[in-house]
């Protein structure tokens, strides 16, 4: 771990630490008076006061001038209102982090703070915290992000036109260029030279082609060839878009691959030499894809899982006696989304569908039906009706295209969702020194 990363963590489990800290004292202490209704709940004094001292010790823990009292107070009950109205949401919702979700995000938090689950729990045993109300609180973070993400993402709109847009523009023409890691041999010659001395040039430039093409170190000939700046460094021009390459050395490299070296290219300097010693960024997405359809059984008050089960198998037999597949399918499934198509999915991609049913169908031959397996949407049977390699470098420029314009705006949808929750909810701050101006004035007119 490097320096900056392990500081990062230490100032990391410090804040946790200060905040589990709190969470230990709130269990002994006692709720004293109302802060704020926020709708249906509310905020206490005690509660205010111990996520302030959890806030004081982060910044204090960042080395950074914090801002006066009033104003951080006045913050960090907007911060807790906020929580209040996501919580409530999230309850109406019911939105629920599980057991293993919060197991594996707790782990996280230990690795991140460079602990091991037995140094992590003397550290909290240490500081007279439980397990128990740590353990709540990370679910309650982890609670307070999935609301967020659930309800900003179902926001976020991006279109096929805002993705053809970026990638036209000039920003996203040097996001999508890929990147060459290329070494350079110039043999220069003047472009005002006689004809036989660039026939010798060009002749020069050819056989250390030839030698390079046939195996010889490309490092070692520019050294003792090259007349560029980077000879001396093996013609080395490190990691390059080709954005930012001359158009001329751009279009050299156009239709080669890591390990290709260029024909010699001439330009005013002399003859150039490249070759692709390694490649990142834009590279060629094939995928295998599979086309497959199901029936679906799902559980319910009055069909278990050994009905389901025992009701697949049957189906499955009939299927595998001579009956139509799409036929048995439209009488039985249970999938809306595809029972009048027979039970047809399509062709999928890798992760398209929950890991249970990716797995059965990678498990299953071409032709062939599974035995019934189980996922959360119910009981399946599948059969996979072909398979083949499929060229999804476009649509994989455009998906990630989408993601960065995703994150790009998820930040500024989600002050604004924020915002309209608050505005929406009756909120009432009891103590009048930690209304902020707003709030006072609206006082004032009641």
């Amino acid at each position: 771990m490097s320096k900056l990363n392990c500081k990062r963590a230490l100032l990391a489990l410090a804040a946790i630490f200060a905040l589990a800290a709190n969470i230990a004292s709130a269990q002994v202490q006692n709720l004293d008076r109302v802060v704020a209704v926020v709708d249906d709940d509310v905020v206490m004094a005690s509660e205010l006061q111990e996520r302030l001292n959890t806030i004081q010790a982060q910044i204090k823990a960042q080395n950074v001038q914090a801002p006066p009292l009033d104003v951080l107070r006045r913050q960090v009950l907007e911060q807790l209102i906020i929580e209040r109205l996501q919580l409530q949401i999230a309850a109406r919702a019911k939105v629920t982090i599980s057991d293993a979700e919060l197991d594996q995000a707790i782990a996280r938090v230990q690795q991140n703070a460079g602990a091991s689950p037995a140094q992590f729990k003397q550290r909290l045993a240490a500081d007279g915290i439980s397990e128990k109300a740590f353990r709540e609180q990370i679910r309650r973070e982890m609670l307070l992000r999935r609301v967020e993400q659930g309800s900003v993402n179902s926001r976020l709109k991006i279109t096929d036109q805002d993705i053809d847009d970026f990638l036209h523009s000039k920003e996203g023409e040097f996001w999508k260029s890929p990147q060459f890691q290329l070494g350079h041999i110039l043999i220069p010659v003047s472009s005002s030279a006689p004809a036989e001395e660039v026939a010798k040039a060009r002749a020069k430039a050819e056989r250390i082609v030839k030698q390079a093409r046939g195996g010889a170190d490309f490092r070692r000939l520019a050294i003792a060839n090259s007349g560029g700046q980077n000879a001396l460094q093996g013609g080395d021009l490190g990691w390059r878009k080709t954005v930012e390459l001359p158009t001329l050395f751009a279009d050299a490299l156009k239709d080669h691959k890591v390990g290709d070296v260029t024909d010699p290219f001439r330009s005013d300097a002399g003859f150039h030499i490249l070759k692709i010693h390694d490649e990142r960024g834009a590279a060629e997405q094939v995928v295998e894809q599979t086309k497959v359809r199901h029936i679906l059984i799902k559980t319910s008050a009055i069909v278990n899982d050994d009905q389901a089960y025992n009701k697949l198998i049957k189906l499955r037999q009939k299927i595998l006696d001579g009956a139509d597949f799409a036929k048995v399918a439209r009488e039985n499934s249970e999938d809306i989304g595809t029972m009048l198509k027979g039970g047809e999915l399509g062709w999928s991609s890798p992760g398209q569908f929950v890991p249970e049913f990716t797995q059965e169908m990678k498990n299953t031959k071409v032709g062939e039906i599974s035995m019934p397996f189980h996922s959360q949407f119910g009981w399946h049977i599948l059969q996979v009706e072909g398979r083949r390699k499929q060229d999804m470098t476009k649509q994989y420029i455009r998906n990630q295209a989408a993601n960065l314009l995703r994150k790009r705006r998820y930040e500024e949808e989600l002050q604004n969702w924020r915002r309209e929750i608050r505005d929406q909810a009756f909120v009432e701050i009891k103590l009048p020194e930690l209304k902020d101006d707003a709030d006072k004035k609206d006082a004032n007119k009641e």
